[in-house]
């Protein structure tokens, strides 16, 4: 903008009755001969001089041709004396307001609203008839379900909100939106049930959103959370859900909980949340009771095997004295040349590797990409004398079992710990392991969320 910083972030001034000033003041505040998507475009209505302002690319062109058209049929006799009377009887479009102050408007504009200027009348009015670039609404990659909907959040905020209604046609589901970002100016949406959520909860998401001091959201809900509640460096578990689920986010309100959708982020921020919510996933309620409790155990005991199994195995490779015969199968068989924990280690950053390369890969290679590595891991390096086969096989079922919850970075912190519980092990032996537990629950029981309840779900003083 031609503006200097201390009008960059709120425009003074209110709209003249004379559009040569209006027309004026939006010139000198947009930079409408230097970019060519911010339009002006001029006319005349029933007489009087006009001026429109509104962003190419987000205009419903078809609407803004009917809109237009019924302009030049308006006579000078028929325009009113004010903006309000011109909204009544001569704008024929529902979605209409009026604005009384630059900064406003200039939101409004940038944001894809378009605005028209009068002369003689001090008013803006605003026709939002925009429409934003949007893919469909296709099932998440991350968090698919074996039933229930194949619909899921785009980063078109009026359509996840829309998405959520479809669902809940109840009058108590409130959707507040609300404006974060100096220069950003983004668009968050605030939803709850007005009857069933904590409310002291409410207020106090409310007024962290009101008092956050941010120039941007350069990464959408990532610098919201962050800058709604800063955690602990050292803690690596999660805050705040994450679902790119309909769904499942309907669910959450019902349950009394607070949504949080950022406009240009295709998911929702689920506030509480608990250890217990973070491994659920929709699969668990769309089937029958005994299945659905069977998939959150085996789910939840394939998680504890992912943090415990390389760790107790390293243990008692150490100790090989605690192996009871009928386990003396797993003890390693083959001649150690690299010490355990670096295998371990050497293996766990092999893995992210993959798991990265595999981000970037393209598709169409995606796959046999994955067979050759595979092949050149498992029988490769075991041949060569880098791995042993039993460290393989353990560290193959973890890289596995940490896709069986959908929370990526629960998955992380996971891993964190696993990777903490290793190195105590190696250096203290079995009292490095004692401490290494102790300090997994510690962060566990400890990580205190936005609510004031810990990832137990304990009210904490």
């Amino acid at each position: 903008m031609n503006t200097d910083n201390n009008t960059q972030n709120s425009i003074a001034g209110s709209v003249k009755h004379t559009l040569r000033d209006n027309v004026d003041f939006m010139q000198r505040i947009l930079p409408l001969d230097k970019s060519f998507d911010l339009i002006e475009r001029k006319m005349q209505i029933g007489g009087r001089d006009a001026a429109f302002y509104f962003i190419d690319g987000f205009t419903k062109d078809e609407a803004m041709l009917k809109i237009m058209d019924s302009f030049f049929g308006v006579q000078s006799s028929d325009m009113p004396e004010d903006a309000q009377g011109f909204l009544e009887k001569c704008l024929p479009y529902v979605e209409v307001e009026l604005l009384a102050d630059f900064d406003s408007i200039v939101k409004n504009v940038l944001s894809g609203v378009t605005c028209l200027f009068i002369d003689g009348y001090a008013d803006c009015v605003a026709i939002d008839c925009r429409t934003y670039p949007a893919r469909g609404v296709e099932e998440p990659d991350k968090d698919k379900s074996l039933r229930g909907s194949r619909d899921g959040f785009v980063e078109t905020i009026v359509f996840n909100t829309a998405l959520m209604r479809r669902r809940l046609r109840d009058p108590h589901l409130v959707m507040e939106m609300k404006e974060i970002g100096d220069s950003s100016r983004t668009d968050v949406a605030v939803c709850y049930m007005e009857d069933r959520v904590d409310q002291e909860l409410l207020q106090n998401i409310s007024n962290r959103l009101e008092n956050l001091k941010l120039d941007a959201l350069r990464m959408n809900q990532q610098s919201l959370a962050e800058g709604i509640f800063k955690r602990k460096w050292f803690n690596p578990f999660p805050k705040f859900k994450f679902t790119e689920r309909p769904d499942t986010a309907a669910a959450c309100l019902l349950e009394g909980k607070v949504i949080l959708l950022v406009d240009n982020s295709p998911s929702a921020m689920i506030l509480p949340t608990s250890i217990l919510d973070m491994i659920e996933e929709a699969n668990d309620y769309y089937f029958p009771t005994i299945t659905g409790v069977y998939l959150k155990i085996s789910r939840i005991l394939i998680t504890l095997l992912t943090v415990f199994l390389t760790p107790t195995f390293l243990l008692l490779m150490q100790n090989m004295q605690w192996l009871p015969k009928v386990f003396a199968f797993v003890a390693v068989k083959n001649t150690v040349n690299i010490p355990l924990i670096f295998q371990f280690l050497i293996l766990e950053l092999a893995i992210d590797g993959l798991r990265l390369a595999a981000l970037n890969t393209p598709s169409m290679l995606s796959t046999p990409l994955s067979v050759i590595a595979g092949i050149v891991m498992g029988e490769f390096s075991v041949n060569s004398g880098w791995f042993n086969a039993e460290v393989m096989l353990y560290m193959a079922f973890v890289a596995v079992a940490n896709y069986t919850q959908p929370n990526f970075e629960l998955g992380y912190a996971l891993k964190f710990m696993r990777l903490m519980l290793l190195l105590l092990t190696a250096l203290f032996n079995w009292a490095g392991f004692l401490i290494g537990v102790i300090l997994i629950f510690c962060f566990v029981g400890f990580n205190k969320t936005l609510s004031g309840r810990s990832y137990m779900n304990i009210k904490l003083n």
